[in-house]
């Protein structure tokens, strides 16, 4: 396994906007659409990468938290899938559908919105606010696979709990570890 942290994204930016396929529905589904007035979660994750799958089971039981509390989260797919086969379309509806994963799981295919967001690591999270501006960046904890650590979600629960209360995320945050965004060539 390799390991990437994520690049520095400037607190406060706004979200870029996209429009992408949901690997379940199979519908195009926009930022605009899929935000909440809140706090919107956007993750980039893949089907292969061994630092999402330690995470995915934690990751479903604190969206759904969340979502009963009107944040949005929305899940991308940056990977190229013909270097990358697990993470096609098609796995993707698989993943989704195996680990019951209550957000919109898109498909990124030209990867221009991994660039926009400068993500470079799977998996890497962006907390914005009701203003869809960025208040965190980062890990959802310190578990990895192999440090003995519980998935806890505690770093990105802790930002939206501070966003939802309307109180500032701190400043200093961990970056997201896990795999490379996997490239095309």
């Amino acid at each position: 396994m390799s390991l990437t942290l994520s690049n520095p994204f400037p607190l406060g930016t706004v979200a870029p906007d996209f429009s992408l396929t949901d690997a379940v529905t199979g519908k195009t589904r926009a930022l605009q659409e899929l935000k909440s007035d809140k706090a919107t979660v956007i993750m980039f994750i893949c089907n292969h990468c061994p630092y999402v799958k330690h995470i995915n089971n934690q990751l479903v039981a604190l969206s759904k938290e969340y979502l009963a509390k009107d944040v949005a989260f929305i899940a991308i797919n940056s990977n190229d899938p013909i270097r990358y086969p697990e993470d096609s379309f098609d796995r993707m509806k698989e993943t989704a559908r195996r680990n019951q994963y209550p957000f919109p799981y898109l498909f990124d295919k030209s990867q221009e919105v991994a660039k926009a967001y400068d993500a470079a690591c799977t998996p890497e999270f962006y907390l914005f606010d009701g203003a869809m501006k960025l208040v965190y960046h980062g890990q959802m904890d310190d578990s990895r696979p192999g440090n003995d650590i519980p998935v806890t979600g505690h770093d990105l629960a802790q930002a939206i709990d501070l966003t939802l209360k309307g109180q500032p995320v701190p400043a200093e945050q961990k970056p997201g570890i896990g795999c490379s965004i996997k490239w095309k060539v």
